[in-house]
């Protein structure tokens, strides 16, 4: 029986990194694009950060509600 090996350019990519990958890119160019200062309001204090500090963090935020609705109830 001969195996058959498979060359780098028959291996095929799964969507899922395609899909990552590309999400990457575009964080880090809108990283890279919102690096002015802006003033967030947190309750009483005004913080002032980067644009892209802000985002970070409302995306983790975002990321955490996510996760606590939608996990399975048991």
């Amino acid at each position: 029986m001969v195996k058959r090996q498979e060359s780098a350019v028959t291996r095929r990519v799964p969507g899922r990194v395609v899909v990552g990958l590309v999400l990457v890119v575009l964080a880090v160019v809108l990283a890279f694009e919102n690096r002015g200062l802006v003033e967030v309001r947190l309750l009483v204090p005004v913080v002032t950060l980067p644009l892209w500090t802000a985002l970070a963090g409302m995306l983790v935020i975002g990321v955490v509600i996510g996760l606590l609705v939608g996990r399975p109830r048991r």
